[in-house]
C-alpha cells in the first residue's frame, strides 16, 4: 500500500515538474522538456496527456501551452497540499524526527 501511494507521489511530483516547465517556457516541446528534465519521452507524453485531460495545458504547433485554468490551480496548489498533509499529520503515525 505505501509503495502504490510514493509512486503516485513520484508521479504527481513529475505531472507539476512538467506543469512548472510549460509555465515558464512556453510553447515547449517534448524533446526540450526531456532535455531540461532527463525524463524518458513517453514519461513526458504521459504526464502531458495528464495535464491537458486536467484542463491545466493545451497543444499548439509549438508545443505545450498554459490555459486559463492553470493560474487558479497553481494559486490553489498550495493550500490543497497543506491539506493533503494534514491529513496525513491527523493519523497519528509518528515522524522518524519524534523519536
Amino acid at each position: 500500500m505505501i509503495d502504490r501511494l510514493e509512486k503516485e507521489v513520484e508521479m504527481l511530483h513529475r505531472h507539476l515538474e512538467i506543469l512548472q516547465l510549460v509555465i515558464s517556457s512556453e510553447p515547449i516541446g517534448i524533446v526540450k522538456m526531456s532535455n531540461e528534465t532527463g525524463l524518458q519521452h513517453h514519461k513526458i507524453r504521459y504526464s502531458l496527456r495528464v495535464l491537458e485531460e486536467g484542463g491545466l495545458i493545451a497543444p499548439s504547433s509549438q508545443g505545450a501551452i498554459c490555459t486559463e485554468n492553470t493560474g487558479a490551480f497553481v494559486e490553489s496548489l498550495g493550500s490543497k497540499l497543506d491539506d493533503i498533509r494534514s491529513s496525513l499529520n491527523s493519523l497519528g503515525i509518528p515522524s522518524p524526527d519524534d523519536s
